[in-house]
């Protein structure tokens, strides 16, 4: 009940505000000043079209003043409507050619379009008008993306110099890191974001990914465990955590953990991994149901039905068994078939 009375008392004074930030909009600004005020106000609390309506007001008493389309160019951006943002971080650089922020933000818009050429030359030029390690990032983000490892790695690397206190930097690049097989350098870089920002859930459940590549399960575990007491609402926390019980055999924290990540999120890849470790125990009746519920969550799981048509050919049921490994196959994993014919399993 507590919990509860706590909830709803949370929801009256969001409404509270929500009507006073109304009212307050309402009288309209009588300046430039106060619209744009205004409008940072309505952005910060994610009235995006409000925001929107501000700047826009701004605009229209003084069409010269850049930091309003930027403005107006993020609420756009938060709203999805990237071409509109593309045009107001335009017209706030034409304005003011060495808004570096407005490059960046530019930067940003081009890169969810997919447009990295023009993303990378934007994120240049704020670095050019300003050492910009945010800039730095974005940059290394695209070069990322673009699969430009060194590239990526080198801005990561530049945005620390400018900045060693971001743990954002130190994550990104001990990502580049991870991908490239430097786990040693990637754990480096998550420690020292951890050092940084020992409250960010994230930076523990990667180093904890990183500790599982490497068969350091006690360590993995410990990062998750840390992870979860964080955040304890993350189903992914538990997941990876159960997948490294079930890898040490023990099978009962595994379930556990499973089972917790099933109540947070219907996650198709808990039950498959919860179907396995009842299937270890020979149970194999709530094996076939965890597989059943994966494939009904993702129907392309091509591993999920292999494992149930394992489970049914522990209960001999090699018909129905033959019928899982030919949609296994007809997904991509042909495994458990070849398996099923090379030992005369097969039947159709």
């Amino acid at each position: 009940m507590k919990v509860l009375h706590g909830n709803r008392l949370g929801a009256v004074a969001k409404v509270l505000i929500a009507l006073c930030l109304t009212a307050a909009f309402a009288f309209g600004a009588n300046s430039a000043d106060e619209a744009f005020e205004r409008g940072l106000e309505a952005y910060d609390r994610g009235y995006l079209q409000e925001a929107v309506k501000q700047y826009t007001q701004v605009i229209k008493i003084d069409p010269n003043d850049a930091y309003a389309y930027n403005g107006r160019g993020l609420a756009y951006t938060d709203l999805g409507d990237t071409s509109k943002a593309i045009a107001d971080y335009t017209q706030a650089i034409k304005i003011d050619p060495k808004y570096a922020e407005a490059y960046n933000n530019r930067g940003l818009a081009y890169a969810k379009l997919g447009d990295y050429s023009k993303a990378i030359a934007d994120y240049t030029q704020a670095i050019k008008i300003g050492n910009y390690a945010e800039a730095y990032n974005n940059r290394g983000n695209a070069y990322y993306d673009l699969g430009d490892y060194s590239k990526a790695i080198a801005d990561y690397t530049q945005a620390i110099k400018i900045d060693p206190n971001d743990a954002e930097s130190y994550y990104i690049r001990g990502v580049v890191y991870y991908v490239l097989d430097d786990y040693s350098k990637a754990i480096a870089d998550y420690t020292q974001a951890i050092k940084i920002d020992p409250n960010d859930a994230y930076f523990y459940y990667i180093r904890g990914d990183v500790y599982a590549e490497l068969g350091d399960y006690s360590k993995a575990i410990a990062d998750y465990t840390q992870a979860i007491k964080i955040d304890p609402n993350d189903a992914y926390f538990y997941y990876n955590r159960g997948d490294v019980y079930a890898k040490l055999g023990d099978t009962s924290k595994a379930i556990a953990d499973y089972t917790q990540a099933i109540k947070i999120d219907d996650y198709a890849y808990a039950y498959n991994g919860r179907g396995l470790a009842y299937a270890k125990l020979d149970d194999y009746s709530k094996a076939i149901a965890d597989f059943t519920q994966a494939i009904k969550i993702d129907p392309k799981y091509a591993e999920a039905y292999n494992n149930r048509g394992l489970a049914y050919a522990k209960l001999g049921d090699y018909k129905t068994a033959t019928k899982d490994a030919r949609k296994g196959c007809e997904l991509g994993d042909c495994k458990f078939l070849q398996y099923l014919a090379q030992k005369k399993l097969l039947r159709d």
